[in-house]
């Protein structure tokens, strides 16, 4: 049998390669490398874990706070000194009052029809409007590209009351519409797409185009194809600020029956504000789908930074 050994990055090394000689002279002590294969020193690699660690606890500690306080039941005191992080008798009873406070099922259905149409609009306005500016050659479009870029910079409380004007001069004001439009195309979605387009090779559509494939064609069967890792994160930052959005729902919404979530849930705050039981219980309704959806799309997430590489 061949002796062999396995390299930092997972590939055979033989005997007599630079890397089998090292890690026989290092022994245990190889197995302490990181991605580019440079050796760490134990005290390294658990400071990075206790950095890690802290990083997690101050992110993800608020949330399984919520929750805890969601599920502990009446007679349990939630401002004990020490904190008592895990309930005594978990209890589902606080998300039922929610629902008996608010209409939050109702509530939640209109965010996900505006989650879900922002979606379908960023996907696909920034994939056209990204192609356009990052494959197509034509006079104007490195001004286009500034403009887009510029647009990151104008604060979105600068330009919301033309907005409101705007929606209700096309009587789209206590509309679901109305709460979409603005966002349907988002300049970050945009510059995004773009720089997805820019990554793939010109030589795969310039053979497109000698075979006889138009632009829609290159568009839709070369192009687009190869860049949907970028395509999922628009995706997830487009759901994600349709569904948080708070400021421009409870403008543009009078009617009760029309609010999203996060307006809806507004109410506990106010009225019910004492209780903290039920407001906890309200903001894991809130933040549970968002949860779901990275779950599911996280490869895609993670994939879509090296977006563009050549398929073989």
């Amino acid at each position: 049998m061949t002796d062999t050994l396995r390299t930092p990055d997972g590939r055979t090394a033989r005997p007599g390669h630079p890397t089998t000689d090292r890690a026989r002279r290092t022994g245990r002590r190889s197995r302490f490398t990181d991605d580019t294969g440079q050796r760490v020193r134990p005290w390294e690699l658990v400071l990075r874990y206790l950095l890690l660690l802290g990083v997690l606890a101050l992110t993800i500690g608020p949330f399984l706070w919520q929750l805890s306080t969601s599920l502990k039941g009446p007679t349990e005191d939630i401002y004990s000194s020490p904190p008592s992080f895990l309930p005594e008798h978990p209890t589902l009873h606080n998300y039922s009052r929610v629902a008996d406070v608010i209409p939050v099922w109702d509530y939640a259905l209109n965010s996900l029809k505006v989650a879900v149409a922002s979606v379908v609009t960023n996907c696909v306005g920034s994939a056209l409007a990204g192609y356009a500016l990052a494959r197509l050659r034509y006079r104007g479009r490195g001004v286009l590209t500034l403009v887009f870029i510029l647009a990151l910079l104008v604060p979105a409380e600068s330009i919301i009351i033309a907005q409101f004007t705007t929606m209700r001069s096309l009587e789209l004001n206590n509309t679901l519409i109305g709460v979409v439009l603005p966002g349907c195309v988002g300049a970050l979605n945009v510059l995004l797409m773009r720089n997805a387009f820019l990554n793939l090779p010109y030589e795969i559509e310039e053979a497109a185009f000698v075979d006889g494939a138009n632009v829609w064609q290159r568009f839709l069967r070369i192009a687009l194809p190869s860049v949907k890792g970028t395509l999922a994160v628009v995706a997830i930052f487009a759901f994600m600020g349709a569904w948080d959005d708070f400021l421009w729902p409870l403008i543009v919404l009078g009617d009760p029956s029309k609010f999203t979530l996060t307006v809806g849930l507004n109410y506990l705050h106010g009225t019910f504000a004492n209780d903290q039981r039920l407001v906890a219980a309200g903001t894991i309704i809130a933040v549970a789908p968002l949860i779901v959806l990275f779950a599911c799309l996280q490869r895609f997430f993670f994939r879509g930074v090296g977006e563009g590489a050549v398929k073989g």
